[in-house]
């Protein structure tokens, strides 16, 4: 019997549920821990519910430049209490820092959990957890680059979320449910970028215990359906090689603008065969549905890399990092630790003027544009010569 369609972004989270009425600011809240937490103005809202910006109580109202917020929700209601567990297992301050600590590692992009609790208001009970407070997401700024990040930024993005999922997998969860709308800045640091919402989180790995492969038809094509990895379309549970899948989509998309069934989006079972014919055929040749734009060589490497994982394989965290940093030196950057947002015709514009302008006070133009002499008869001319490297790049 053929799975129910589900309308295109949505995964198990669209079910019905109650929404959480909104409390005045100055509303103390008091986590299991004792610790008294103040609400400030909503500023945002979720399926669970709302999001406060938040701090300590005190006598002083809430203030802009607090570093909390508090997600709350009617207590019977399930994303939260899902997402909540991934925070209570694996995102407690110390976790973190020593996971930076060992790893070498200036910045993780996990949110840090600081507290959690029941709260009754009007005869009701509503769940909230309190997680540091972030920026704008990817996805809006995905929208004013005008749907096409550069490939230093791909690249950077990347090694991030290599970083990110390195870190959650090696604590038994995956996230299942990775794109730009669920990535955020840090609110202090533009530099920063985390992972959110773990309503999908899912523990493949309890106790250090591997989960077995399974197929269930009445999970078919959970997460969001441009993104889901082949295993989440066929209804088995999310896995590590299916992290990396999702990823892996992410950065075909920030790179080319858009997916080869993005066209489809309403018919789960079209999105999952293209998926899965990618898998059995050349990267390039799959991608032949994106006329006029490029992927580069890394990310098909990396892809191929993710393809070749079984269910329960670890993945080798340095060789993919190692396939993206290599794509960073074929363009001759470097991690600098600055994301650049930069949109990618306004980033062309701005080099050819530069090129134009240095042109007209050298006789050789720089870059990938040169000027080649011709000697003999027709040495008055010039013939200018494009280059593109056919190992950084397949075009289709």
């Amino acid at each position: 019997m053929a799975p129910k369609k589900k309308s295109a972004g949505k995964g198990r989270a669209a079910a019905k549920r109650k929404l959480a009425e909104e409390f005045p600011p100055g509303e103390v809240l008091t986590d299991t821990a004792k610790r008294a937490w103040k609400l400030g103005p909503p500023v945002g809202q979720g399926g669970f519910g709302l999001i406060y910006l938040a701090d300590e109580n005190s006598e002083r109202p809430v203030g802009a430049d607090t570093r909390y917020v508090i997600k709350v929700e009617p207590s019977d209601n399930g994303p939260l209490f899902s997402e909540l567990k991934f925070y209570m297992r694996a995102a407690k301050p110390d976790m973190i820092h020593r996971w930076m600590k060992t790893h070498k590692l200036k910045t993780l992009g996990v949110p840090r959990y600081w507290g959690s609790g029941l709260h009754e208001r009007g005869g009701k009970r509503y769940r909230f957890m309190v997680i540091d407070r972030l920026g704008i997401d990817l996805q809006k700024k995905f929208e004013e680059c005008g749907k096409r990040f550069p490939r230093k930024l791909v690249l950077q993005l990347g090694l991030r979320l290599l970083d990110i999922l390195e870190y959650i997998h090696d604590h038994e969860y995956v996230h299942a449910d990775i794109k730009a709308s669920n990535l955020m800045l840090s609110h202090s640091d533009p530099n920063q970028v985390y992972l959110v919402d773990y309503g999908l989180a899912y523990r493949y790995a309890p106790e250090n215990v591997l989960k077995e492969y399974k197929e269930d038809p009445k999970r078919c094509h959970d997460g969001t359906i441009e993104f889901t990895s082949i295993d989440a379309h066929k209804g088995a549970s999310a896995s590590r090689r299916g992290d990396l899948e999702i990823m892996s989509y992410c950065m075909v998309q920030w790179l080319c603008g858009r997916l080869p069934w993005e066209d489809k989006l309403q018919d789960p079972l079209y999105v999952r065969d293209s998926k899965i014919s990618s898998k059995m055929k050349d990267f390039s040749l799959w991608c032949i549905t994106l006329l006029f734009f490029c992927v580069v060589d890394e990310i098909q490497r990396f892809i191929e890399e993710v393809k070749s994982l079984g269910y329960q394989d670890e993945p080798a965290y340095e060789k993919l990092r190692s396939i993206l940093q290599a794509g960073l030196k074929a363009t001759q950057a470097k991690d600098d630790g600055k994301l650049d947002f930069t949109p990618v015709n306004a980033a062309k514009q701005t080099k050819r003027k530069k090129a134009a302008a240095e042109a007209n006070g050298n006789e050789t133009d720089p870059g990938p544009i040169k000027k080649l002499k011709v000697k003999g008869r027709h040495s008055h001319l010039s013939v200018r010569v494009y280059t593109i490297s056919s190992a950084s790049f397949h075009c289709f």
